[in-house]
């Protein structure tokens, strides 16, 4: 009778070992296994981030209804919140490698990201970025890509704007400090900047805020001492909504500037009146002027689902995360994570929404074109595109 037990308690062990080998290997074959691949979206949609992860999610699941199928099996998307905070970002990637997603999509805010790399890296599972375009998010890191221009890349471009559209020869700067991405934006301005006007000293204020400031007469009043041509100031849409209003209310009638975290609804609603003539950098997305037979497909079906909003270009970049990752996947033949990251890599002339490009050594998308917005009559209006090649 011992040695009976003795067996069957033998037997349950191995059962249990073989169980919880590799969670990697557990993760993808349960994936493959069934009739359903998923794919993991974490994206901040709770929080002071929130509307900006909602319009990239919109995108994201319209494209799933479009494109519901991979292999010949269907996609489910499994979305968490990061609830605009970096710690959970990391929190909200571990349960989706949990829940068996073969990879992952995410996140609006380069710092949610730059807090979920770690993890993605050790998982060895891919991750698509959206609209995360500091430099950080895929540095050093082969398992993320993204579908999105990058800083240096923008920054540049605002530069150029301000010094060849606006003629400004002296430049302030006011940044979200405790932001990845704003801090990062507004380096590569002032490099740019200062390298076309040969003018060490043509950045005249670098102002710092904190994110969840709602005071900014102290700063502003200071940039408005120094009496700059032209004023960037890159940050989260409620914030930078914040610095344009009350910098209008103490008179300031230098331009404000800003990057692609602009073009979110909640930047007018905040700001109202006082953001009128707003310019910001955003990304190379028109719905009235489709790049492609594949744009006006997805404007069209977007359309169906929200007739009375415009499409932000984050929404579009959400649609094109999510063909991507499906293209890896198809061309993988495969769900195994290491064949994605390997298609992923090596992907040339993949033709999104938002533009068509190869991924680079770094895991970026090589885009070398900007689209510029302001805000008219309470609505972002294309501007122009500009390019640095």
């Amino acid at each position: 009778m011992k040695k009976i037990l003795a067996v069957l308690l033998c037997m349950t062990l191995s059962v249990g070992l073989l169980a919880g080998c590799g969670s990697k290997a557990a993760t993808t074959g349960t994936a493959a296994a069934d009739d359903v691949i998923k794919i993991g979206v974490f994206e901040p949609l709770t929080g002071g981030s929130a509307a900006g992860g909602e319009l990239e999610v919109e995108g994201i699941k319209l494209a799933n209804q479009m494109h519901p199928e991979v292999l010949g099996k269907k996609v489910e998307l499994i979305i968490v919140d990061n609830k605009s905070d970096k710690a959970e970002s990391a929190t909200a990637v571990s349960r989706l490698i949990d829940q068996g997603v073969v990879s992952i999509i995410g996140s609006w805010g380069s710092g949610y990201s730059i807090a979920a790399g770690d993890v993605i890296k050790k998982a060895e599972i891919t991750a698509v970025g959206t609209s995360c375009t500091n430099m950080m998010v895929t540095k050093g890191n082969d398992w993320y890509f993204r579908v999105c221009f990058i800083d240096p890349f923008q920054g540049k471009i605002m530069a150029n704007y301000a010094f060849t559209r606006l003629g400004a020869k002296t430049a302030a700067i006011i940044q979200e400090v405790s932001n990845d991405y704003s801090v990062g934006l507004a380096s590569y301005f002032k490099d740019e900047f200062i390298r076309l006007t040969g003018d060490a000293n043509s950045i005249v204020e670098i102002a710092n805020y904190n994110t969840g400031d709602s005071d900014f007469s102290g700063i502003l009043t200071n940039v408005k001492a120094k009496n700059p041509d032209v004023i960037f100031a890159p940050g989260n849409f409620t914030e930078s909504a914040q610095v344009v209003k009350q910098g209008k209310k103490l008179g300031i009638t230098a331009p404000f500037i800003g990057g692609d975290t602009w073009e979110t609804g909640e930047f007018i609603d905040v700001g109202g009146a006082d953001v009128e003539g707003a310019v910001f950098s955003t990304f190379l997305f028109d719905e009235q002027a489709p790049l492609n037979d594949k744009a006006a497909k997805f404007i069209e079906e977007y359309k169906k689902v929200y007739p009375d909003k415009t499409i932000a270009a984050v929404t579009a970049l959400g649609y094109d995360s999510y063909i991507f990752t499906l293209d890896a996947i198809e061309r993988a033949g495969s769900t195994d994570p290491v064949a994605i990251q390997k298609a992923m890599a090596s992907t040339a002339g993949f033709e999104g929404i938002t533009g068509t490009f190869d991924i680079t050594a770094d895991g970026d998308a090589d885009k070398d074109i900007a689209a510029i917005k302001e805000v008219k009559n309470g609505e972002f209006v294309f501007k122009e595109t500009i390019t640095l090649k």
